[in-house]
């Protein structure tokens, strides 16, 4: 099972989502406090719809979560430029302030794959997520929402 972290006490709010983590594992390894987050347990399929850029989980109500719809586009070469600058600029942090992280190999390497990717080969518009288009390459993916 997958798990989705919101902002506890926003109930039925919108903007609430914090983190999502595909596993237990996963879970254990958020650097947050879990008592001061509402953690709902789902499925594969939401995890992965959301990790992939094709479902966003716009608001929780108990234990139910609301997800929209939503269409990856990425209309040009500079739009994605900038798309990685900023993962790669949030994924920076995470590794200068984690060092000793179970976790900080992973984004180590998914960082290098962001720094490496030939902008120049893909076709755009690109009509689906970056993470996405890792995936369909065999290529690891991770949506920064994953980051610990």
């Amino acid at each position: 099972m997958s798990y989705f972290i919101f902002l506890k006490e926003f109930n039925n709010m919108e903007g609430s989502l914090y983190n999502i983590a595909e596993n237990l594992s996963d879970l254990n390894n958020l650097n947050i406090n879990k008592l001061n987050y509402k953690i709902i347990e789902d499925t594969q399929d939401n995890f992965n719809a959301v990790k992939f850029g094709t479902k966003f989980p716009l608001k929780y109500n108990n234990d139910l979560i609301t997800f929209v719809d939503i269409t990856s586009l990425i209309k040009n070469k500079l739009t994605l430029e900038i798309q990685i600058k900023n993962k790669v600029e949030i994924i920076k942090q995470f590794l200068d302030n984690n060092s000793n992280h179970p976790l900080f190999n992973q984004w180590n390497n998914y960082l290098n794959q962001l720094n490496n990717l030939n902008l120049d080969s893909i076709t755009y518009p690109l009509n689906k997520s970056l993470e996405q288009y890792f995936n369909d390459l065999g290529q690891p993916s991770f949506n920064i929402l994953q980051l610990p």
